[in-house]
């Protein structure tokens, strides 16, 4: 299993588990500041910071004991026989018994879609700041939607979709969506071929928080869909939110492709807007 970087906090939860953070980094390393591991009392793992070698070397100073410490791993550390394999160096606050009911806490409002910070209490990084994990809203028809909720569902991402096709869903033309909740770590893609399901569900979510708006469609669908949406009332600064074409690679005309070429468009974004979170 994959886990994201907020499964060793969700793990910390538990008595007698230790957390390891990233508190400080020297040169190149593939991890963000406040990238975390968690360790249980029979040494199982949560979550990962290289290539093995230093989660093994992590567990067995949690599994030691002691009080909270900071430990510099790889360059100018004083364990000699133990190197990165990015040649950089790494400050890591181990600590075998972090406060359990605060990472909690922080647990719990993540659940509750709100940002959160747990205090480290020792090094230089005072607080590791949490927000909410990347949701995808997906509106359209076909096997373009299809492709992109399975692809984001296999990355482990939370997808909520809704098909024009499925009475199911609540979608109805020239209505906006209804009970749908949008914050601003959600992003809201259109996928349509009948793009006259567009109209009513991009004033909606342009009303809304949402960081990403994107929609397909080729030229002339573009050019329709400004001309209905200026003539309702839409300012330019809102127009500017609805990336369209939509993903990294232009012109995508397969499913998958157009799936993967979006997923990595929204996901950039999203960790742009978010890079110690």
């Amino acid at each position: 299993m994959i886990h994201d970087d907020r499964a060793a906090l969700r793990a910390a939860c538990r008595p007698g588990v230790g957390l390891c953070t990233i508190v400080g980094i020297e040169g190149s390393f593939s991890r963000r500041l406040g990238a975390q591991l968690a360790v249980a009392p029979d040494g199982t793992i949560t979550g990962s910071l290289a290539d093995g070698c230093l989660e093994r070397q992590l567990a067995a100073e949690v599994l030691a004991g002691g009080e909270r410490r900071v430990m510099r791993f790889g360059a100018g550390s004083p364990l000699i026989d133990f190197r990165l394999p990015c040649g950089g160096g790494l400050d890591i606050l181990i600590d075998p018994a972090p406060d359990h009911v605060a990472c909690a806490k922080v647990a719990d409002a993540l659940d509750r879609r709100e940002a959160a910070s747990l205090s480290l209490r020792l090094g230089p990084l005072e607080q590791r700041q949490f927000v909410p994990a990347l949701r995808l809203l997906l509106f359209g028809e076909g096997p373009e939607l299809d492709a992109l909720a399975l692809l984001a569902r296999t990355a482990g991402l939370a997808v909520e979709t809704f098909s024009k096709d499925s009475g199911a869903d609540g979608l109805s033309l020239g209505h906006a969506p209804v009970g749908v909740s949008v914050d601003t770590w959600c992003a809201v893609i259109l996928l349509f071929h009948d793009h006259e399901w567009e109209q009513a569900i991009l004033e909606w979510a342009l009303a809304t928080p949402a960081f990403f708006i994107g929609a397909q469609g080729g030229g002339p669908a573009r050019a329709q869909r400004r001309t209905r949406l200026v003539a309702a009332g839409v300012e330019e600064t809102q127009l500017a939110r609805i990336a369209s074409p939509i993903g990294i690679v232009q012109h995508s005309r397969e499913p998958v492709a157009l799936a993967l070429s979006i997923l990595a468009s929204v996901v950039g974004e999203y960790e742009a807007l978010h890079p110690h979170a």
